[in-house]
């Protein structure tokens, strides 16, 4: 199992924004055949070291990540995040 964690930090952090974000995040949900599991959370916290979403997606395998990757449907979310973000950090890692 491939577990593929996206944390976002919006240019624009009111409410309204980073629910909108989620929503597009959340939007994934059914649409891509490789991915198993989707959370997204925004954060409860807003302290200066925090980011405003979260993405945790699981894979059965790096090949199953590689698709979603390329897929249209997140290649559209990704479009909309890349308009919306300030910074973006992720971590891949294999594990059950």
């Amino acid at each position: 199992m491939i577990t593929h964690i996206v944390l976002f930090k919006l240019l624009d952090r009111s409410p309204e924004s980073v629910e909108k974000a989620r929503a597009v995040l959340a939007s994934l949900e059914g649409k891509i055949p490789q991915l198993r599991h989707l959370e997204v959370g925004a954060d409860v916290l807003h302290t200066d070291r925090s980011y405003d979403l979260a993405l945790v997606a699981k894979f059965d395998s790096l090949d199953d990540l590689n698709a979603y990757q390329i897929h249209h449907e997140h290649q559209q979310v990704v479009k909309y995040m890349l308009s919306v973000r300030q910074s973006v950090v992720a971590v891949d890692y294999e594990g059950s």
